[in-house]
């Protein structure tokens, strides 16, 4: 018998300016460490919440994060949210190659940040913004 998902919000930062990402990735930091994610796995979600959250700040134009910490009786983790209204993605399956990028960066943002979590999902689409949502269970 499984046992249920619990799920706490226990935050939700809007993601407007480079301050933003730092709140994000502090708010992040400190729920991963509230569900006692080793710190090696809180490194990675914090990295990859870093990663995401810039990436809603410059290619969707600003959006905003939700962070969620989750346990279902055995282990805790934690889930965040990113959500844009920007342009979207056109191409996914090339922006989630390793090496490309629109912008100045190294082209790892994405790609990077699914190989540092244990679950990563994305919606997105032309013209309709990008939700991707990630997620780190704790050992």
């Amino acid at each position: 018998m499984t046992s249920l998902q619990q799920t706490e919000e226990v935050g939700r930062l809007s993601i407007y300016r480079e301050e933003d990402v730092l709140r994000v990735r502090q708010a992040v930091r400190a729920a991963a460490n509230a569900v006692r994610l080793p710190l090696v796995d809180q490194t990675k979600l914090v990295t990859a919440a870093s990663e995401l959250a810039r990436n809603a700040l410059v290619h969707g134009g600003g959006g905003y994060a939700i962070i969620e910490r989750l346990g279902n009786g055995r282990r805790g983790g934690v889930r965040v949210e990113f959500v844009d209204s920007g342009p979207g993605i056109e191409d996914l399956a090339l922006a989630m190659t390793d090496g490309y990028t629109t912008a100045s960066g190294f082209g790892l943002g994405l790609s990077g940040s699914r190989r540092l979590v244990d679950q990563f999902e994305i919606d997105t689409g032309p013209g309709r913004g990008t939700r991707v949502t990630v997620t780190k269970w704790a050992r």
